[in-house]
């Protein structure tokens, strides 16, 4: 039975975060590693967005825009990103880039098996496949279990869930240098509802129809809408390039506590996903740049996490969407409505200080979030 220094069961964006960071770090660079992934990983089967200022990977950035779209049915109003910008990462850019800065430095063996099961042993952690078990002193879990998660009631589960479109149409109706960051003017039918649109050029996007909600829809209904909103921005005939699909939980539960010695789990499964937006890639970034510098100077894995104040405003807005579905509109509307979004993105990265954290509360519908406090405190943390 093969052993190494660490498996990282999934090989998914947590996996090749961390291991990206284990390469730039000496410590790694004896340590027999193997990543397990039912997947080949080798084509573009999802899009990443976030903002920043500068980021390592803006070299593989497949877009960069300096403003945005927000839209309701009140409201049409173009961001003003600051010293920001909103960049879009295809998934296989992506892939190949991580490649390319580890296989040089690492020792990463990655098979294509189906994971069976883990566990932690006496003396060693243990894999099994649907082809071979194998052993290790650590592993690193980002196989995402809803489990846990669906039974119990104290942390609340909503769901982002999408399907997305790559068209080309036949007319221009797209601003190439404006996404549209979140659009309500959609029907919202009780939940919380947008359009969500990375334009390539004039006559080509990615359109996602979004909802924040506690239940999926039938496929239908996500295409239905699509194609009810490029018939309003006025097209007349288009071409499907791609399409994808994904469901993000936006939840706060204590992830962390699954942890053991020797056993951690990360990405989604860790709960690296920010649970107040559903964005995950720079959270990823940051979280497994500290996964990398705790694993070589810790022994215990179950004492890597903290919660911090930005953990409590999260809990907040999700126990609002867990109870009030529709209000997501009302909320987000209020944040962005005078179009300066430096602060708030600062705070969704979990950099501000309390009076910046004061100044985009202040934002927030107050009876809603009072509401939702008063609630919580009834509620053991």
């Amino acid at each position: 039975m093969q052993h190494y220094h660490y498996i990282f069961t999934g090989g998914g964006l947590g996996t090749l975060m961390t291991l990206y960071h284990f390469a730039k770090d000496n410590f790694y660079s004896d340590k027999q590693i193997l990543v397990i992934e039912k997947d080949s990983k080798k084509s573009n089967d999802r899009t990443w967005c976030f903002w920043d200022e500068t980021s390592v990977f803006d070299s593989i950035a497949d877009k960069n825009w300096q403003k945005a779209w927000f839209k309701n049915a009140q409201l049409t109003k173009q961001l003003d990103l600051g010293s920001y910008q909103y960049k879009k990462i295809r998934s296989v850019a992506f892939y190949q880039y991580i490649r390319e800065n580890i296989e040089q430095k690492l020792t990463v063996h990655f098979i294509q098996e189906e994971i069976i099961d883990f566990s932690e042993l006496r003396e060693h952690c243990l894999v099994k496949t649907n082809a071979n078990n194998y052993t290790c002193n650590r592993i690193f879990n980002s196989i995402y279990d809803p489990t846990p998660v669906l039974n119990q009631e104290k942390f609340p589960l909503i769901q982002q869930h999408f399907i997305g479109w790559v068209v080309k149409t036949k007319e221009a109706v797209f601003t190439e240098d404006c996404p549209t960051f979140m659009d309500f003017s959609i029907e919202q039918k009780g939940n919380t509802r947008f359009m969500y649109v990375l334009p390539n050029s004039s006559t080509e996007a990615l359109i996602e129809y979004t909802l924040f909600s506690k239940d999926v829809l039938e496929q239908v209904a996500y295409e239905n809408a699509i194609m009810d909103y490029l018939t309003n921005l006025g097209v007349t005939a288009y071409e499907i390039i791609e399409k994808e699909q994904g469901n993000i939980p936006m939840t706060c539960y204590p992830f962390w506590k699954k942890n053991t010695k020797n056993i951690i789990h990360i990405g989604t499964a860790g709960g690296w996903t920010k649970a107040s937006t559903g964005y995950t890639f720079k959270n990823a970034y940051k979280i497994s740049k500290r996964v990398s510098d705790f694993t070589k100077t810790n022994s215990d894995f179950k004492t890597f996490y903290a919660k911090t104040k930005f953990w409590f405003y999260d809990l907040l807005l999700i126990d609002i969407l867990h109870q009030n579905n529709k209000v997501g509109n009302q909320i987000f509307s209020a944040l962005f409505h005078d179009g300066k979004v430096a602060l708030i993105f600062k705070f969704l990265d979990e950099e501000t200080s309390l009076w910046e954290d004061l100044q985009v509360i202040n934002k927030c519908p107050k009876g809603i979030f009072i509401k939702a406090l008063w609630n919580r405190i009834f509620k053991s943390f």
